[in-house]
């Protein structure tokens, strides 16, 4: 068997596999779940507040991802002002000098404390549910009365007691977790999109 045949069958595989966890959480709660997540954090922006995001390596890049979906735009076909979102892990100053100073562990509950207010929403991504800073900042979150989301995987981990509301992908291998993670998030940011337009809290422009 040739390497390309070897490594066309790997990818398929893959993709397989992919399509059949996104297949599997179809006939799940996490449709309803992600419907009601949408609808708390278009609340929390018509009453003032914003959306925090915060993960770790790929999930950090998912969580920079759906903020710049709400601050920029998701659809092309929907023109409208920008939203409130903000993913934690922007600022590279202030996470070595909090892991220097302090530990990684607490970093993005520092940024949570700091920039987070009562009716905000914090959403910790976490294909392990384990991750020790952002169980830490959903912990500080919930203290602080934010609203606290997950996007998590396997049995939800660490996290899930500190989530008001988590999706939790039934899967431990990494990189079919993160591509739910971003399906979903994509759907995530467009109901929270479309219940702004319904209620009139957003306008096309």
């Amino acid at each position: 068997m040739s390497q390309v045949t070897t490594t066309t069958a790997h990818v398929s595989a893959l993709l397989e596999r992919s399509i059949e966890l996104k297949r599997q959480v179809l006939t799940t709660e996490i449709p309803a779940i992600t419907a009601r997540m949408a609808l708390l954090c278009a609340d929390a922006i018509a009453a003032g507040g914003k959306l925090l995001f915060c993960g770790n390596g790929g999930s950090a890049a998912d969580a920079q991802h759906l903020a710049a979906e709400l601050l920029v735009r998701l659809r092309p076909d929907v023109n409208r002002q920008g939203l409130p979102a903000l993913a934690l892990a922007m600022d590279t100053s202030s996470m070595t000098a909090c892991g220097n100073d302090y530990s990684y562990e607490v970093f993005y509950a520092r940024m949570t404390q700091s920039l987070g207010r009562r009716g905000d929403v914090l959403i910790g991504i976490t294909t392990s549910g384990n991750s020790p800073n952002v169980t830490e900042a959903l912990k500080t979150a919930r203290a602080l009365g934010i609203h606290t989301l997950g996007l998590l995987g396997g049995k939800g981990g660490q996290a899930l007691p500190w989530c008001d509301l988590a999706i939790v992908v039934p899967s431990r291998e990494t990189g079919r977790i993160q591509e739910v993670h971003i399906t979903l998030g994509h759907a995530l940011m467009e109901a929270i999109e479309e219940s702004l337009l319904e209620r009139g809290f957003l306008a096309r422009q």
